[in-house]
């Protein structure tokens, strides 16, 4: 009598599901290596490059307007000139949801204004200007207080602020988008007579920019 040996189906279906496992954990750990390489290379260009921060200084800004039409309701119209620069050789700028206002003592004095989005290419330099107003923007009980006491001391001291969003350019590549800000101080000269023209600066301050 010969014996005849054969596997059972439950021996079969185990060796098949070890070879589905097998080959899924091959993929997965190629998968896994092929974008841990993309993110190494993509980490490594950023390092080398390490891309700067924009430089903005101000130009010039105008005060056009600034009174109270009520005890807590101000008018304001303000024109600003602002330079941009891309301090970066091998990076460029996407500039994004550009917003631009005018505050004085902690207060907003005009409404945001916006300005329409831009590229910036390796080194380059662009001018950017915004007519800042306001109407019937309330403020606080202080402002003429304080717009008085700026007045005596001979200074007006106003923050023009901008804020976006930014995204860095390496070759194709193309970052993410990233907030920045941008706040720059103009001081102004402000006698305790009213001028007939605008009150100006042209001292060309360089502004802080943090992102």
């Amino acid at each position: 009598m010969s014996q005849v040996f054969s596997k059972s189906p439950k021996h079969c279906g185990e060796k098949q599901t070890l070879n589905i496992d097998k080959h899924y954990k091959k993929l997965f750990c190629a998968l896994s290596t092929f974008f841990t390489s993309i993110l190494s290379l993509i980490l490594l260009i950023w390092l080398l490059l390490h891309p700067s921060k924009p430089q903005f200084s101000l130009r010039e800004a105008d005060i056009y307007q600034l009174n109270l039409s009520t005890t807590h309701l101000l008018n304001s119209s303000i024109q600003l000139t602002l330079l941009s620069k891309n301090p970066n050789q091998k990076v460029g700028i996407y500039y994004d949801e550009l917003q631009v206002y005018a505050a004085y003592k902690g207060q907003q004095i005009t409404v945001d204004s916006y300005l329409p989005p831009f590229y910036q290419g390796h080194q380059d330099t662009n001018l950017l200007t915004a007519s800042l107003v306001g109407t019937g923007l309330p403020v606080a009980a202080s402002f003429r207080y304080e717009v008085g006491r700026d007045q005596t001391a001979g200074k007006l001291v106003l923050n023009l602020k901008m804020n976006g969003k930014l995204r860095w350019k390496v070759g194709t590549w193309v970052s993410g988008k990233y907030r920045f800000n941008v706040n720059c101080v103009a001081v102004m000269d402000f006698g305790p007579t009213l001028p007939t023209g605008p009150l100006s600066s042209k001292q060309g301050t360089q502004c802080s920019t943090s992102i």
